[in-house]
């Protein structure tokens, strides 16, 4: 009986140790940020703060979280598209250690956790558009080996990336520049690329005496879109839509639309199972015969919505720098505008999408 007693007392005692050491372990580690306290967000001070971790510990503990604390402050310091950033995190690694040397590591994940940090790290770079070099590879092939799933991923990118960087029709600077004029005249001349005769002219709007907002105004009209204004009922008015959204790269543009006439749409009322009046057969074009289809001919610029006419952005995207861009469409070359109407239909754009806007335009807001 006595032997019973001491032997549950002991067990009991022993369940209370396991609870104890099993919610000790579930207390979370706080991670030291070191790139915080950091005051200059530069390029320079990324790679210090990198060096600092390299030189403080030889056996580098803790560098899996340092990479991952490094990839989320990136966009702060202005790196996230610097490929000698991106590889110094990837010399943090050790070396050697994660080699498998049989294939059940290999099969198994090897070190899993280095491994998925090194791929979510590789996926940064693919999602900020950096390409690899030769020297990325012999790196992640002395961390890894090349049974690992990081350098698959290093193939995989040198395969798809190379495809498509040259792609687009559109092609853009590496560095994309700050000013925001600039940036719209690159919208403007990917969105009037479809017609080669456009010209793009930028006006200030200190040449329209009764103009409020003192801004820039990248405009776009080529010679077809004149003569379709000239052709522009009077008694029908111009719509200008907008703002709508352009993106270059990280950067969005907004830009408007003068809107014409709608084309009228082609109606062919003959039956086709009319044999009454059946004519010679149809020749071979260019040999016997001639062919003429019954088509409508339209310019680019006719839409089913209505007739592009110009396209224009703004620095302010306001009311009255529109009202500008029409009055300066009337003094150059368009002298149809002083007779037509015109129709704002402008919606206030979201604040995320503005790229400038003045005091006044502030002002107007509150």
């Amino acid at each position: 009986m006595n032997v019973n007693i001491t032997r549950n007392i002991l067990r009991f005692r022993t369940v209370n140790i396991n609870l104890r050491r099993f919610k000790s372990s579930e207390t979370k580690v706080v991670t030291y940020d070191p790139f915080v306290n950091k005051p200059k967000k530069t390029k320079q001070t990324y790679l210090e703060v990198i060096k600092m971790f390299e030189d403080q510990d030889t056996r580098r503990r803790g560098h899996v979280e340092f990479i991952y604390a490094a990839l989320s402050r990136m966009n702060e310091f202005g790196v996230q598209k610097d490929l000698e950033v991106y590889k110094a995190l990837v010399d943090v690694l050790p070396k050697g250690k994660f080699i498998p040397v049989n294939i059940f590591q290999a099969e198994f994940l090897h070190y899993p956790k280095q491994q998925q940090c090194a791929v979510d790290l590789l996926e940064q770079m693919e999602n900020n558009g950096v390409m690899p070099d030769s020297e990325l590879e012999q790196m992640l092939l002395n961390i890894f080996g090349r049974r690992g799933i990081p350098l698959r991923k290093y193939w995989r990118m040198m395969y798809w990336m190379p495809k498509f960087k040259n792609l687009s029709p559109w092609a853009l600077p590496d560095t994309l520049p700050d000013n925001t004029l600039e940036l719209a005249n690159l919208a403007i001349q990917r969105i009037t690329s479809v017609d080669p005769d456009t010209k793009i002219d930028v006006w200030q709007t200190e040449e329209i005496e009764a103009s409020i907002d003192k801004t820039w105004i990248v405009s776009a009209q080529s010679r077809i879109q004149k003569v379709l204004l000239a052709e522009q009922p009077p008694d029908i008015p111009l719509v200008i839509k907008g703002p709508f959204n352009v993106y270059l790269r990280d950067q969005v543009v907004t830009y408007f639309l003068l809107l014409g006439k709608t084309r009228p749409e082609y109606q062919d009322n003959t039956d086709t199972d009319d044999v009454s009046k059946i004519q010679k057969p149809i020749g071979i074009p260019g040999v016997i015969g001639k062919v003429t289809l019954p088509q409508v001919k339209c310019t680019v610029h006719e839409q089913d919505d209505g007739t592009i006419v110009a396209v224009c952005a703004t620095g302010t995207s306001s009311r009255d720098s529109l009202l500008s861009w029409i009055r300066l469409l009337e003094k150059h070359d368009n002298p149809a505008l002083a007779n037509i109407p015109v129709i704002f239909t402008l919606i206030a754009p979201p604040a995320d999408v503005s790229l400038y806007e003045t005091d006044i335009v502030k002002n107007e807001n509150k």
